[in-house]
């Protein structure tokens, strides 16, 4: 049976040959809906950008993107956290940067709806998904959002890559019109002019390869369940941690703190609702809803522009990536002596961060 199927499969093969333009036809018309959908992911995230929601390109709006720049930066890999928590202490470079990407958005998707240097475009898009794993790919609370958006578009972008335009796009219309861009070695990687059936068929099962380890590997790293178990990824998508460092009690017990929310879902901030200070003999002082609010005021020192501590309505409040020096001074003064205490934060939903202080 194994036999004649082989035979078969073998007849069918040597009957089933087609040339180019059969080939450039065939493959254009299968994954014209996806040229066009991706085409449209890309076009309409650029487009809100310029057009319909400027003020996400406003510094000086509350919808300004370099909020969510920052949310993504605990979970980013390859220590590009460091590199974004660079550019981000720079707002020349945070503006130029996020207008770069909003053009490459652009230029992609509108290239890949026309069909007008559709690989060079396909590509782009590809390289806009691989930065949209590596920043965000963490992100997502019940399910990770940007892990799906960022493998299903790359998978589009390899698929119109090796399929090209086909016959309903400027590319076919420039070919046409000028017979020899067919045979042009740059528009022939740039463009859509076509592949033979065994390049679409070596290019095909290259890049279906490259698309399932980014897939799988990515999955593994951000949630397990490949050859791990299921976890919550490096970085929490779900639940706020806040990370505790370098705190320094005083002897008038007023203490001063690094805090970094490093963890949780940037949709909502994190509320620190309580601030204890634990030595051996149990709690020194603590601060609390209003009193932490009031103690705060006017002693939080933000290292980042966009997403901040703040004081708020339950004692201090802070969105995704915040990292500042934290201050707060008791209403009365109260003596510290020497030794080493524990500094614990509190958030609204009981979950406690904790670091070690020496009294100055």
């Amino acid at each position: 049976m194994i036999r004649s199927l082989k035979e078969a499969m073998g007849r069918y093969t040597r009957e089933q040959t087609y040339d180019q333009p059969t080939v450039f036809r065939m493959t254009g018309a299968a994954v014209l809906a996806v040229r066009l959908i991706l085409g449209w992911i890309y076009w309409g995230g650029g487009t809100r950008r310029f057009i319909y929601a400027p003020a996400k390109l406003d510094p000086h709006a509350h919808s300004w993107m370099a909020n969510k720049l920052q949310g993504g930066m605990p979970g980013a890999v390859f220590g590009l956290s460091h590199v974004l928590s660079h550019i981000l202490q720079h707002p020349a470079l945070v503006y130029w940067l996020l207008v770069l990407v909003s053009a490459a958005e652009l230029v992609s998707g509108l290239g890949l709806i026309l069909g007008v240097l559709t690989r060079a475009c396909a590509g782009l898009s590809m390289a806009l998904s691989v930065s949209l794993m590596l920043v965000f790919g963490w992100q997502g609370a019940t399910c990770i959002d940007e892990w799906t958006m960022a493998t299903s578009t790359f998978a589009m972008g390899c698929t119109i890559f090796v399929a090209g335009s086909g016959i309903w796009a400027i590319d076919s219309w420039l070919m046409r019109r000028h017979p020899r861009l067919a045979d042009a070695g740059w528009f022939r990687w740039f463009g859509s002019a076509p592949f033979t059936a065994r390049e679409t068929e070596g290019w095909g099962k290259g890049l279906a390869i490259v698309a399932a380890i980014f897939t799988l590997v990515s999955y593994n790293y951000y949630r397990g369940s490949i050859y791990s178990k299921f976890h919550g990824g490096p970085v929490s998508a779900g639940k706020h941690h806040i990370s505790l460092s370098q705190a320094t009690l005083h002897k008038d017990g007023s203490v001063t703190v690094f805090a970094y929310l490093d963890g949780g879902t940037p949709a909502v901030p994190s509320h620190i609702v309580a601030v204890i200070v634990k030595g051996q003999n149990g709690v020194v002082e603590s601060w609390k809803g209003k009193a932490l609010e009031k103690a705060a005021k006017g002693h939080i020192k933000n290292i980042y522009h966009y997403n901040k501590f703040k004081p708020g309505l339950f004692g201090l409040k802070a969105k995704m990536g915040a990292k500042a020096w934290i201050t707060l001074t008791p209403a009365t003064t109260v003596p510290i002596s020497r030794g080493r205490y524990t500094i614990v934060f509190e958030n609204i939903n009981g979950k406690t961060f904790d670091t070690t202080a020496a009294r100055s």
